[in-house]
């Protein structure tokens, strides 16, 4: 009955999915591992460092750690704000998540008294999506992500480890099927093919390329980037299971970012950046990576109209910025039929 009693203040707590799993060693730490050695984690090197063994046992983080209580909170919304990923038009949800939590463990300590404990929201080395998987929450589909069979893949994941001993959940089947729509509309070939299940190639990926990498983005990507700025949403869109995906009901996950052209986006001072993003995921981008992502995207849409701001943007005293609206500039003054 405890785990029953956890999914019901999980609920309580404003989670839409919850579960729980034992915090033990994963079978699938070595496929994480054969995957960083690939080089597929790129230049993330807080997924390659000596946090890359410690996601091999959750105990490495709670010694006492007995279950991992997995939740998901839905973050879809009713509209889509266009060249930002969906999750990432909410305020940070990183704060919100973990006092969620926070929460839903002292509640918790009210059913079953006094117990070690520690919140997690995406910052730890903890193999999430793994033990949500374990933990019934959904299946890894071939787009990477946690899929659950009635509200889709847009969730926010979260964990608390606890030496509360839990009766485990089961978990589901795969349902991708014979299904590769996720693998056949990535314009960038992210998805591999490959062992048990798909890996995302992260040095292919548009949302790595938008967010994580630093400094200039190959030659070869730009292309593929089409006119994302800011992570990308194509293998969640295309996928059947959320045609029908719930959207948040959660006032606190609402969007906070309105949909703008790119040559306001482009006009955005380092202050007016700084007030706008501040408080969402975009500001991981840093100034200097939107503007780079932005010139990109402008490269990519073959509206001349954008010549003029380029070539502001191309002497730029960043080198970063300048050399991408070069790039951007370059593509649109070619002859169309070599774009």
């Amino acid at each position: 009955m405890k785990a029953e009693v956890v999914k019901q203040v999980a609920r309580e707590c404003g989670f839409e999915l919850a579960g729980v799993t034992s915090a033990l060693p994963s079978s699938e730490a070595d496929a994480f591992q054969d995957w960083v050695t690939a080089g597929m984690a790129g230049s993330m090197r807080y997924l390659t460092d000596h946090r890359a063994e410690i996601r091999r046992d959750p105990r490495s983080l709670l010694p006492s750690a007995r279950s991992v209580i997995c939740v998901g909170k839905l973050y879809k919304q009713p509209e889509t704000v266009p060249h930002i990923a969906r999750y990432a038009v909410v305020p940070d949800y990183h704060d919100r998540m973990k006092a969620g939590l926070e929460a839903l463990a002292d509640r918790l300590e009210g059913c079953f008294g006094s117990f070690e404990y520690r919140c997690f929201v995406d910052t730890a080395p903890l193999l999430e999506r793994t033990y949500a998987r374990l933990a019934g929450l959904g299946w890894i589909g071939r787009n990477t992500c946690l899929i659950n069979q009635e509200v889709g893949s847009w969730l926010f994941l979260g964990e608390i480890l606890t030496s509360l001993a839990l009766e485990p959940n089961s978990p589901p089947p795969d349902r991708c099927g014979t299904c590769t729509r996720c693998i056949d509309a990535c314009p960038t070939e992210a998805l591999v093919p490959g062992g048990l299940r798909t890996v995302l190639d992260s040095t292919r990926c548009i949302s790595y390329y938008t967010i994580e990498h630093r400094g200039e983005v190959p030659e070869h990507m730009r292309e593929g980037l089409g006119d994302w700025i800011f992570g990308c949403d194509i293998c969640q869109d295309v996928c059947p299971w959320n045609h029908k995906a719930a959207e948040t009901a959660d006032p606190a996950f609402t969007s906070a970012i309105k949909g703008e052209p790119l040559e306001r986006l482009a006009d955005l001072t380092p202050e007016e950046f700084r007030s706008r993003f501040r408080d969402t995921p975009v500001w991981r981008t840093k100034y200097s990576g939107f503007l780079r992502n932005v010139a990109i995207a402008m490269g990519n849409s073959r509206d001349r109209g954008y010549q003029p701001i380029l070539a502001r943007l191309a002497a730029s005293e960043d080198s970063t910025v300048a050399a991408h609206a070069s790039w951007a500039l370059e593509r649109l003054q070619a002859p169309t039929d070599l774009i």
